[in-house]
């Protein structure tokens, strides 16, 4: 698995970034770090994902590792529909993915990736050094 990159308003850079993969691939060249990405257009919208019920579910299937969505619910102490809810939005967000499930079997909620990059730059300039990120010592 990878990580995720989440981003707000960076759709233009990213469609960007994209092309020049895609014209770069077509020329034969290796391009082995290309890391999911993930643009949000507001931070409205990146809240629905940074929720604290959203993070906790996240934090429930990594940790405990249900075998269906029930269980998840019981993991975070939620009400089943709730739960469904929301792992739904997670799994159509892309991050997370439902094993099983069809005639009667219960779906399993798994992760998508092993974590979440938050980039969020607070300048448009095309000079910018990029999102703040902490720095390694």
């Amino acid at each position: 698995m990878s990580t995720l990159k989440v981003t707000v308003g960076e759709r233009d850079r990213l469609d960007q970034r994209t092309r020049r993969r895609i014209k770069a691939a077509q020329e034969g060249e290796y391009l082995d770090d290309a890391q999911p990405a993930l643009n949000f257009g507001s931070y409205a919208e990146l809240s629905r994902l940074l929720s604290q019920k959203n993070l906790e579910l996240l934090d429930a299937i990594f940790e405990s590792e249900p075998e269906s969505i029930r269980e998840a619910a019981e993991l975070v102490n939620r009400d089943y529909k709730q739960v469904h809810r929301n792992l739904s939005e997670l799994e159509d967000l892309g991050v997370i993915e439902f094993e099983g499930g069809g005639s009667g079997r219960a779906k399993k909620p798994v992760l998508a990736y092993d974590g979440l990059e938050i980039g969020i730059p607070f300048s448009e300039s095309e000079d910018s050094v990029g999102p703040a990120t902490p720095c390694e010592k």
